[in-house]
């Protein structure tokens, strides 16, 4: 970990909703606040909810694949360490016994969250409505991703509306 260990997470017994992500990029290392970037507005946007909302331990949970920043690589930032999600994400989701809904983003939460599927990105959040509402499969909400988004409009014209009532339902019950 080339800026040293600062696990980056948040959660509590009480959480509703867990967002699964990849690992905090530098950004968040250094402020050590949960998708406090660009990716993090956008996933807000999504969800519709405020930030005062999102940071609400009680209703929303952040537990990464990786809880620190694990360097940056030739296209982007690193995959998340190998040795942090075996060891400590099942003890931290056991903790959690209200969650009702996980929002799960990017390849490597996807391939944790769902190992049996072994179709693409795009194919999997196609068939999000096969796991809804319990887990839902979303594309990494990075601006690296806009080529991604323009190229499924349906997933922001057909998803993201469900997507946001449950949400609203969930946080309201």
């Amino acid at each position: 970990m080339p800026l040293g260990p600062r696990p980056v997470l948040q959660l509590s017994s009480k959480s509703l909703l867990l967002i699964a992500g990849q690992a905090p990029g530098s950004k968040v290392h250094a402020s050590g606040i949960p998708f406090d970037d660009a990716s993090g507005k956008r996933l807000r946007e999504w969800m519709g909810i405020d930030a005062r909302t999102f940071y609400d331990a009680d209703q929303i949970a952040v537990l990464p694949m990786g809880f620190c920043f694990p360097g940056t690589g030739k296209s982007g930032d690193l995959p998340p360490r190998p040795e942090c999600a075996p060891t400590w994400r099942q003890p931290l989701l056991d903790t959690m016994n209200k969650l009702q809904m996980t929002l799960v983003l990017g390849q490597y939460a996807q391939s944790y969250h769902f190992p049996e599927f072994k179709g693409s990105l795009t194919e999997l959040v196609k068939a999000w409505q096969k796991y809804w509402p319990e887990v839902v499969p979303l594309p990494h909400p990075s601006p690296r991703n806009n080529r991604w988004l323009k190229q499924n409009p349906w997933f922001e014209i057909e998803m993201i509306p469900v997507l946001q009532q449950r949400i609203k339902e969930l946080l309201a019950s």
